[in-house]
């Protein structure tokens, strides 16, 4: 199984306050990877740094071999420019708490801006694109919808197959059941499932323990910018063996 996402030792400040304190993980192709933790953990500021949407301050980030936002000068690293970095993130599709969409276009061109205009697809090929993830996500019927006549539900697979349609490599998930009224959380993670199995390779921060029990190849706990305990997640939710995982657990069982 070849590594996909390789983290080493990756700090992040804002100011005063050091949100993450060193992070080290890899994640193998079609693997899932569940992130867990208190707010204020990190948990969100890590996923962002994923994709370079928050600069790192120490440490590398490597997603299929390649450096994320950084170029080697010499002994040193430089941040890439700005265009380079946008090239990086065709590959890292990402899914927000809010859903994002554009509300004064429809579902299906929601779906087919990017593809068309960042990775110069025809119009053809990104509606029909569009469509084969419209079904995929439950929604075929939908294309001609405006946001605001869709539920939270829908909305949010919208936003899924709107990541989808760039062909990532990886998808990151940053709680994106948070918004939902609890009866529409099931639809989102239906649809999350059918990617997992699909192969999709996946970090999702969440904070629906049972689909990350079901689903996650692996499940980490963070706490105060640090990852405290991982393994898998049966283990880790049944049996965890740090006392700051037992207290959060508990509180959340």
């Amino acid at each position: 199984m070849n590594t996909l996402v390789n983290v080493t030792g990756v700090t992040k400040s804002f100011g005063a306050n050091q949100v993450l304190k060193g992070i080290d993980l890899t994640i193998e192709n079609g693997k899932v990877l569940c992130i867990i933790g208190p707010s204020g953990s990190g948990k969100s500021t890590f996923l962002r740094c994923l994709n370079h949407l928050e600069k790192i301050d120490g440490g590398r980030i490597e997603i299929g071999g390649e450096l994320i936002g950084y170029e080697r000068h010499g002994a040193h690293l430089r941040e890439m420019r700005e265009r380079d970095i946008a090239k990086q993130r065709k590959a890292i599709g990402m899914v927000f708490q809010s859903f994002n969409l554009f509300q004064h276009r429809t579902v299906l061109e929601n779906i087919i801006e990017a593809p068309i205009k960042v990775k110069g697809e025809s119009r053809a090929a990104a509606i029909k694109t569009a469509n084969e993830l419209l079904a995929q996500v439950g929604l075929a019927h939908r294309g001609d919808a405006y946001p605001s006549r869709l539920s939270g539900g829908q909305q949010q697979r919208v936003a899924i197959a709107r990541a989808l349609a760039m062909k990532p490599e990886l998808m990151l998930f940053d709680e994106p059941t948070s918004a939902l009224d609890p009866e529409l959380v099931s639809e989102v993670l239906n649809v999350m499932k059918g990617l997992a199995v699909s192969g999709m390779t996946m970090v999702v921060v969440t904070h629906e323990i049972g689909f990350a029990r079901e689903v996650a190849d692996e499940l980490i706990f963070m706490d105060d910018g640090l990852i405290v305990e991982r393994g898998v997640p049966e283990d880790v939710i049944s049996s965890p063996q740090h006392e700051r995982t037992k207290e959060f657990l508990s509180k959340v069982l």
